[in-house]
């Protein structure tokens, strides 16, 4: 049976810490779909279909990821595509506590729908969208911190 997982996020933007679950997902994967989810929470900065693109442009020669983009519960649509299994990175205390609580609930959701967290490589530990975002709205050049060509 094909093991696919489902990776969400709000991705503005996906960065290259994002990139490196992604790749690594794929040696425990036969499929990654990276979820590109509406956060009530936030309103974007960078525009949905921009990084759809720039996301599809990172992985352009890998033919077992795909992205889409969702509103709604991520468990729900995690089972609507047929993934057993929601993948999430870790960068520190605060991400798990966060992810631990937000997999607890998935669970419930749906019993048999696994989160596998996988432990940001230490070097792009210290990346995360929201900085990027902080970065780039200064005028500050980003691309060093994303898998894909911004400007």
């Amino acid at each position: 049976m094909k093991k696919t997982a489902f990776f969400p996020g709000s991705f503005d933007p996906f960065t290259k810490g994002h990139a490196d679950i992604v790749k690594r997902g794929l040696k425990l994967f036969d499929e990654v779909i990276i979820g590109i989810g509406t956060n009530t929470q936030k309103s974007r900065y960078f525009p949905l279909e921009l990084m759809t693109v720039k996301i599809k442009e990172a992985f352009d020669k890998a033919d077992n990821i795909s992205i889409i983009s969702y509103d709604g519960l991520t468990a729900s649509i995690a089972q609507k595509y047929g993934a057993r299994f929601l993948l999430r990175g870790l960068r520190n205390t605060t991400d798990f506590e966060y992810e631990n609580t937000i997999s607890q609930v998935n669970r419930h959701l749906i019993a048999d729908l696994e989160t596998v967290f996988l432990i940001t490589s230490p070097e792009l530990a210290p990346i995360s969208s929201t900085i990027v975002r902080e970065l780039h709205k200064f005028g500050a050049k980003v691309n060093d911190y994303l898998p894909y060509n911004l400007e």
